[in-house]
């Protein structure tokens, strides 16, 4: 099989989107931070699947994305082995979805236009609240370890040596609900001396990738960013790891969350959470694009997601269509 690269636009306008799916909301007398189309009477902070079984969706094309990346026609082919593993546990076709950005991704979900996919780590809380995205696997270690760091980067020589030496300094931001390139940097570093947008200028790069890219090229004097994104980036010669070097990092972070639309089939549900924890990273392209990582590990939004929406909280962040489209 060769997986067709297609991508997934916004289609539809935040206002438009969110607006159309007020209209549905349901008498709900728990739902937490969801939106109103959801509820959560169990407590465990995402979406119920309904109640009404003509509301179960069971696609005869599953379409699966992974978060935006810099090089979609690349994840493309890293996917396409999982793509087949997954049709065969599932006996459905599936699609794999360049989208452009998380703004895309969360409103494809919401809309049904997305079934299975995997969101960044500061995103996810906004594909859980506003698209009824549950979260279940993360990509881990044999033993069930999972996880990147916050690192801040410059060049070597930048004459930067400590966290204070940022202050007057132009620093690489990625966008403004990402936890490692925004929010967490915003929560974190004033109690080590400094304070984004008073004590440096904060440029937004679009992604981790450009922000090291950024550093590299002189652009930066410095940037936050994922342990994980840069680690690949070397693996792939994108940088020379000798041109720069870290002045911090942070304590681990969750990874990006692999998540199924809230209303599929029970039965089907499950099918897709056995592909994911039946396949086998060895000897891929997804177990040598993501090194470190052997398997996919169960996670629960609940739980491993506590410190994002700590850091989020910290940072007044809100999970509403303006906050999306901040993004």
């Amino acid at each position: 099989m060769s997986t067709k690269l297609t991508y997934l636009a916004a289609g539809i306008c935040t206002a438009v989107l969110f607006g159309a799916g007020s209209a549905a909301a349901q008498d709900c007398p728990n739902r937490g931070a969801l939106d109103t189309l959801f509820c959560d009477s169990d407590g465990d902070l995402v979406a119920d699947a309904p109640s009404n079984p003509d509301e179960l969706q069971n696609p005869g094309t599953l379409v699966f994305a992974y978060t935006p990346v810099e090089d979609p026609a690349i994840y493309a082919d890293i996917w396409e082995p999982f793509i087949e593993h997954l049709e065969k546990v599932t006996g459905k076709n599936v699609q794999f979805f360049a989208v452009q950005s998380n703004s895309a991704e969360v409103e494809a979900m919401r809309s049904g236009r997305l079934h299975i996919a995997g969101f960044s780590t500061g995103p996810t809380p906004f594909a859980v609240n506003l698209a009824g995205a549950v979260p279940f696997a993360i990509m881990g270690s044999d033993k069930g370890e999972f996880g990147y760091k916050l690192q801040v980067y410059t060049r070597k020589d930048s004459g930067l040596n400590t966290m204070k030496d940022l202050a007057g300094k132009r620093i690489a931001h990625t966008s403004p609900t990402s936890n490692s390139g925004n929010l967490a940097p915003r929560a974190l570093f004033p109690n080590l001396g400094v304070v984004p947008d008073e004590d440096y200028e904060v440029t937004y790069s679009g992604s981790h990738d450009q922000s090291m890219l950024g550093v590299v090229a002189g652009d930066y004097d410095a940037a936050p960013v994922a342990s994980e994104v840069v680690d690949r980036m070397a693996e792939r010669g994108l940088y020379d790891p000798e041109e720069v070097k870290i002045i911090w990092e942070s304590a681990a972070f969750p990874t990006t969350s692999y998540t199924l639309a809230h209303n599929l089939a029970p039965e089907l549900a499950d099918k897709i959470r056995e592909a994911f924890f039946t396949y086998d990273f060895a000897g891929t392209a997804l177990g040598e694009e993501f090194s470190g990582v052997s398997k996919f590990v169960p996670i629960t939004y609940k739980k491993d997601w506590g410190v994002i929406r700590e850091i989020q909280a910290a940072n007044g962040v809100s999970y509403t269509a303006e906050g999306l489209a901040a993004e």
